[in-house]
């Protein structure tokens, strides 16, 4: 499994990788989950997921107000994603043309906390434009 190098972009310090339990806990949920925290977690509280397979991290490390933010984001994309009733796959190619990025960079887990307001932004303006549309 290859090691991944990664620096917490608030304090600079190393990341490390541990169980996801070592912030959240034990619980099923969150069983042979791993995250990278910053190397001075929890008086620096920068995290980011890693995938279950190969402990590849989900994006970048970021803090509370970040990581919240990212979670707003996912939400309006799958939100917006229902209404218009379309595939995943499609609303990543949608945002890539909103945002004007490519496919390597729209990921919400790689996004700031401005472009996580654009994100929830897009979805809320095409959806008050779908209702308009309808009525």
């Amino acid at each position: 499994m290859k090691n991944y190098q990664l620096n917490c972009p608030y304090c600079g310090a190393p990341a490390v990788c541990r169980p996801a339990s070592t912030v959240y806990g034990n619980s099923v949920r969150n069983k042979g989950s791993y995250l990278y925290l910053c190397s001075h977690w929890p008086a620096c509280d920068s995290y980011v997921a890693a995938h279950k397979q190969d402990k590849r991290p989900m994006g970048t490390l970021a803090n509370a107000s970040l990581r919240r933010k990212r979670i707003l984001a996912h939400r309006a994309l799958e939100e917006f994603r229902r209404s218009r009733h379309m595939e995943k796959w499609a609303v990543y190619v949608w945002l890539q043309g909103k945002l004007g990025l490519s496919p390597e960079q729209t990921h919400i887990g790689m996004f700031s906390e401005k472009q996580c307001g654009q994100v929830i932004a897009l979805c809320r303006q095409s959806q008050k434009t779908q209702y308009q549309e309808s009525a």
